[in-house]
C-alpha cells in the first residue's frame, strides 16, 4: 500500500465507522499537540469532509511546541473550510488540581494527569457538538510500547493511525504536506515543562523501536519487549472478576 492509499483508507474507514454508529457523530474532535501524530490524524479527520474540532490545550507549555500547535491549527483552518479550532488554556485547571492534591503529590503523576486532564477537555468538548475524541496513537509508541497516559491521550472513542508505524506517520504528514517544522520536531508527550523528547523517556529511537518490533534477531528486540511488559496492562481489557454462577 502506497502513502496516498494509506491515507485514502484511513479517511475512509473513519467515514464508515461514523456511518455505521447508530446515533452517527456530527463531528470529529481531537487535540493538537503540535506534534506530527495529531498534525496527521487531524488532517485526515478534515479530509473526510466532516467538521473537524481541533483543540489546542497548553498546560505550561514550553513555547515551542505551543507555538507549533497553533501554527498547525492555522495551517488546517487556511486547507479546510470544515476545521474549527479553539484554544483552551489549561494552566489554571491544573494549578487548582494540583493544589488540591497536594498530599498525594507525585512528578510523574502530575504529568500524568495532564493528559487526563484534556482527555475530560475532548469528552466535554464532544458532549457539547454531538461528536467523537479521535485518538492520535500510533503502532508504535501506543500499541507498542505503550508510551501514553491509561485514561488519558489513551481514553479516545476511535484510532485511525493505530496500525501504522511512526515512520509511516511521517510518510503521511510529508504527502499531506504538513508543516516542515512538525515534521522535523522531536517527538514529545509534551506532558513535562522541561519539554523532554520521548527517546529521552523510552530511552530509544522510534526508528530503532520499529526494527526492534519487527525482527527479534535485533539488538534491542529485548529491550523492546522490557518495555511492552511493564505497559501491556494500558492495552488489555480492565481485569473483572467472574462469578461462577
Amino acid at each position: 500500500m502506497n502513502v496516498a492509499e494509506r491515507i485514502s483508507k484511513i479517511k475512509n474507514w473513519i467515514l464508515e465507522y461514523c456511518n455505521s454508529m447508530p446515533n452517527k457523530p456530527d463531528c470529529l474532535v481531537i487535540g493538537v499537540s503540535g506534534g506530527i501524530d495529531s498534525a496527521v490524524t487531524s488532517t485526515i479527520c478534515a479530509l473526510t469532509g466532516m467538521k473537524t474540532i481541533a483543540l489546542s490545550m497548553p498546560i505550561k507549555q514550553i513555547k515551542t511546541q505551543h507555538d507549533l500547535s497553533l501554527k498547525h491549527q492555522n495551517w488546517l483552518e487556511s486547507k479546510f473550510k470544515n476545521v474549527e479550532k479553539y484554544l483552551v488554556n489549561m494552566d489554571s485547571v491544573f494549578e487548582s488540581f494540583k493544589s488540591s492534591m497536594s498530599k498525594f503529590n507525585n512528578e510523574h503523576g502530575m504529568a500524568n494527569s495532564r493528559a487526563r486532564l484534556r482527555m475530560a477537555t475532548l469528552y466535554q468538548v464532544a458532549a457539547s457538538k454531538n461528536g467523537i475524541v479521535v485518538g492520535t496513537g500510533n503502532k508504535v509508541e501506543d500499541f507498542g510500547v505503550g508510551f501514553y497516559t491509561k485514561y488519558g491521550d489513551g481514553g479516545v472513542d476511535i484510532s485511525p493511525i493505530a496500525d501504522c508505524t511512526k515512520t509511516q506517520v511521517w510518510e503521511m504528514g510529508k504527502e499531506l504536506k504538513i508543516l516542515e517544522d512538525i515534521i522535523k520536531a522531536d517527538p514529545t508527550d509534551g506532558l513535562w515543562e522541561d519539554g523532554r523528547p520521548d527517546v529521552a523517556q523510552i530511552g530509544i529511537s522510534y526508528q530503532d523501536l520499529e526494527k526492534a518490533m519487527k525482527d527479534p534477531q535485533d539488538k534491542n528486540h529485548q529491550k523492546y519487549l522490557e518495555i511492552r511488559k511493564r505497559n501491556l496492562h494500558k492495552m488489555q481489557p480492565v481485569p473483572v472478576c467472574k462469578m461462577d454462577e
